[in-house]
């Protein structure tokens, strides 16, 4: 029945019939969304006063299966898009396998470039202000990922897909969730939760949201 309310959009999309050229400008858009999502993931680390919500529940898998970090993250993104490569359309692409792997190297380099001047030792007015400007440009950079259509983060996704299989429940509040469910289950295995990391549970998923529809009518993706 038509309630006469427009349908609400979804993010999962069929690019089967994109040239080569379109699928070269989205990965194009998408690392530039990536490399400025990493900057604010960056500066949020640099604060030293929590780390993001995934992080704790790999700091949490790592401490449970005595491996390090990084090497839980790769395991952990690639079950994530084996399941949702199998388990849903429309999500996984391309651009999802750049996220997985090229996120580490441009936090490498920005912890290279910003490091000596915004760490724990810090003032504590620099170390708050980064930490939210991060929370901000983190969301800013993920609004440009999604709307590149070329796929996004495997953990990101998770609230991604949640929030077009509940489609009643808005974007943030699924995303806050989200953050809530990673943060719980890594805190009760091991990892590390500070003031830093409640911030950005309450944070990024608003903020998304915000950035959603204005990163949309900046970019030229079909």
């Amino acid at each position: 029945m038509n309630t006469g309310k427009p349908e609400r959009e979804t993010f999962a999309s069929d690019t089967s019939q994109r040239s080569a050229a379109d699928w070269a400008k989205a990965l194009l858009v998408l690392l530039m969304g990536l490399t400025v999502a990493h900057l604010g993931v960056t500066l949020f680390l640099l604060t030293e006063l929590g780390t993001d919500t995934f992080t704790v529940l790999i700091q949490g898998l790592a401490v449970t299966f005595g491996r390090t970090v990084g090497t839980i993250h790769v395991i952990v993104l690639c079950l994530l898009m084996a399941v949702m490569l199998f388990t849903t359309k429309g999500y996984v692409k391309p651009g999802t396998v750049v996220c997985a792997f090229c996120g580490g190297p441009i936090i490498d380099l920005f912890t290279g470039l910003f490091g000596a001047y915004i760490n724990g030792s810090s003032a504590m007015g620099l170390r708050i202000g980064c930490m939210l400007a991060g929370c901000v440009i983190l969301a800013l950079g993920m609004s440009i990922v999604i709307n590149s259509n070329a796929g996004t983060g495997p953990n990101d996704l998770v609230a991604v897909i949640l929030s077009d299989r509940i489609a009643r429940v808005e974007f943030r509040w699924i995303r806050v969730c989200c953050d809530l469910v990673f943060v719980a289950l890594g805190f009760l295995l091991g990892g590390t939760v500070g003031a830093g990391t409640i911030v950005a549970v309450l944070l990024t998923g608003p903020l998304v949201q915000f950035w959603l529809p204005v990163t949309k009518r900046w970019l030229p993706v079909k």
